[in-house]
């Protein structure tokens, strides 16, 4: 491993080999870093919380993480192999999350959230406490998960994304809403009621506009859009999107 002088990792934190802990960093003790990670300046890894309790009050990061600098991440969340994180992403406790994220500048998961493989988000995405969200999501900027009915109460219900859902730039899920599979809901939505799978949703209120398979590419093609998985695959490793389609057979 290689440790930067001014970085202050715990002796009870576990880094595994290979991994690299950036300027100014300080990983807490009840932290697990991955093989080959690498944790980025002015990091905050394992941040102590009374919200979680042995034996769930561990952070455990896989193997081959990149969390870029500026970054906090509370104690009591996981993380599957190959998380990547733009600057000054905030995780809190109890977030669960799969393998393969990518979570953009800026963004905060406020914990309590269930998070499946590949999940995306661009910069500036806010997952409230309590998101179910599955796998293959896509998460456009300045996109706002919510949880409280009533605002201010005690009452949280979080909201359940599909597997492959797509939410545009600039929209509010509200608190308790389910988007269905291959959904997408376009920019500057307001989703107040659940959203069928493979439908396009938009507008403020966000209503039904037509089925996303009635979309086609701007790419002279003529092609379906959607689901996206038949055509766009960049970024993915080889094989990660093999058998999208099994559940709509």
């Amino acid at each position: 491993m290689d440790i930067h002088p001014t970085a202050f990792v715990d002796p009870a934190a576990e880094i595994g080999d290979g991994a690299i802990i950036g300027p100014f960093t300080i990983v807490h003790p009840n932290v697990r870093i991955g093989a080959g990670s690498r944790i980025g300046s002015h990091c905050e890894i394992g941040v102590p919380t009374n919200l979680v309790e042995p034996p769930d009050h561990r952070l455990i990061i896989g193997a081959g993480a990149n969390i870029r600098s500026h970054s906090v991440f509370y104690q009591g969340s996981r993380f599957g192999d190959g998380l990547t994180t733009g600057h000054r992403v905030t995780v809190r406790e109890k977030v669960i999350c799969g393998r393969n994220a990518q979570i953009g500048t800026l963004s905060d998961l406020q914990g309590d959230a269930e998070i499946g493989d590949y999940f995306r988000t661009h910069s500036n995405v806010h997952v409230c406490k309590g998101s179910k969200i599955g796998r293959f999501v896509w998460i456009f900027p300045y996109v706002v998960l919510t949880n409280d009915p009533t605002p201010p109460s005690d009452v949280c219900v979080g909201p359940t994304i599909g597997d492959f859902a797509i939410i545009a730039t600039m929209s509010v899920i509200l608190p308790g809403v389910t988007v269905g599979a291959h959904a997408l809901v376009g920019a500057h939505s307001s989703v107040s009621r659940d959203v069928e799978p493979g439908m396009l949703v938009a507008g403020n209120p966000a209503k039904p506009i037509r089925p996303t398979s009635e979309i086609k590419l701007r790419d002279g093609s003529g092609r379906p859009a959607y689901p996206w998985p038949s055509h766009f695959s960049r970024g993915y490793p080889d094989g990660a999107l093999d058998g999208w389609d099994d559940d709509r057979a």
